[in-house]
């Protein structure tokens, strides 16, 4: 019924409403004023809903898309506030979270897309090689504390006199060596120096100290003129001497140590101990041939040590520390140039030359001896029985013929 009204035309429903608003006056003659605002609400009511009706047709609004599709875009500020007002009330309407983060100081970088999976891996392998190498740190300072060098240092510097240099020396051989297990070859250091300057005294520590530090059956002493005297022998000597140093070199893997041979008075060792002796010493062997030192002490060479020390004694005199650091090293090489031609023996020995003794180091000698006799260490007493012994002179410097060889037998007198 509503469909057919709207689709009347305005004049007709006009009529209408004039013939009844005739008849209603016709039939009613005492309208009050609110019947008549009903009678124009209704009116009003209709207009609108015919307007609202005209424009959601079909056709209307195929007219309205096709104006605004060829109608140029035009921007205007309007629409620019419109939408700025409607975001700015959208944030106000957004609700607010109770809490407030703040950013967090610990990350001064931004965190990468990307993340690598190899740097997991790269970071175990170095805490893997740091562990190895400090492991490896630890094993060598404790392999090291096994033979106690530092208090076979002490007992150097207080048991042998004059000999600061050659000390030293000896103990950078024997740390270098004895701070590893696995080697190539053996330690072979030779000893050599005038008559009485301390070669035998300085053999007989190293034996007391590496019995008390790796057992008595690992530490060997070999006297050539009490082992072997007769060269007749020599053949012989040689082949005990390989088997003695084969038990204990096979002792001595099996307890994971390093044996010490050292070997006295080698300047009357025969030909067939020297090649026994040099073939110990060559790389190209077994394991528990390789882990092990080899103290060579003997007299070859001491009158060139002599001479050169008496030729130079005015510059070690002035240049003090540094000239006799020197004189070490063309000693050195001095003495390599003998004993090679002496045997291939000393081609694969570490040299450590032996000087000559001055007066105060025999006054020091003289002091010790009687001290260890139990005599009072009289220093005019001293020096008197110092004066005794016979000495080369050179540059204002005394230098004692026999070192502190005569000291024992000139106490014993007292």
């Amino acid at each position: 019924m509503e469909d057919r009204d709207t689709s009347e035309s305005p004049v007709d429903s006009q009529q209408d409403e004039d013939s009844l608003s005739v008849k209603t006056s016709q039939s009613t003659s005492p309208f009050t004023s609110q019947l008549k605002a009903m009678i124009r609400i209704r009116h009003k009511y209709q207009a609108m809903k015919k307007r609202r009706a005209e424009m959601n047709s079909p056709v209307q609004m195929a007219h309205r898309f096709s104006h605004r599709s060829t109608g140029p875009e035009v921007f205007t500020f309007e629409e620019a506030a419109t939408a700025c007002t409607l975001e700015t009330s959208h944030r106000r309407t957004k609700r607010r979270k109770r809490h407030v983060l703040f950013p967090n100081d610990r990350r001064k970088c931004l965190p990468s897309k990307d993340r690598s999976r190899a740097k997991p891996f790269l970071v175990l392998l170095s805490v893997i090689v740091f562990l190895q190498v400090y492991n490896a740190i630890e094993n060598l300072d404790d392999h090291v504390l096994t033979y106690d060098l530092e208090g076979l240092e002490k007992t150097l510097k207080r048991e042998v006199f004059g000999q600061l240099e050659a000390t030293e020396e000896l103990l950078r051989h024997l740390k270098d060596y004895l701070s590893t297990y696995v080697h190539s070859k053996p330690l072979a250091l030779a000893l050599h120096g005038p008559s009485g300057v301390g070669k035998s005294h300085l053999g007989r520590i190293l034996a007391r100290h590496f019995r008390s530090v790796v057992g008595e059956r690992l530490v060997m002493q070999y006297f050539v003129l009490h082992h072997c005297p007769q060269e007749e022998d020599a053949g012989e000597c040689a082949l005990q001497l390989t088997a003695q140093v084969t038990e204990v070199v096979n002792q001595a893997e099996e307890e994971e140590k390093i044996p010490v041979f050292i070997f006295d008075e080698v300047e009357f060792m025969h030909r067939p101990l020297l090649d026994a002796v040099y073939s110990l010493l060559q790389p190209g062997q077994n394991n528990e041939y390789l882990n092990a030192i080899y103290v060579l002490i003997g007299s070859l060479g001491d009158s060139e040590i002599t001479r050169y020390v008496l030729q130079n004694s005015s510059s070690e005199a002035v240049d003090g520390q540094r000239s006799t650091g020197r004189l070490i090293r063309e000693l050195v090489s001095l003495l390599r140039h003998v004993l090679n031609g002496h045997h291939m023996l000393w081609r694969d020995t570490e040299l450590v030359p032996l000087t000559l003794l001055e007066k105060r180091h025999v006054m020091d000698c003289f002091l010790d001896e009687m001290t260890q006799e139990g005599f009072y260490p009289d220093h005019s007493h001293i020096e008197r029985l110092a004066g005794e012994l016979s000495y080369y002179t050179s540059a204002g410097r005394r230098f004692s013929h026999n070192g502190c060889k005569q000291v024992v037998a000139k106490v014993n007198l007292l």
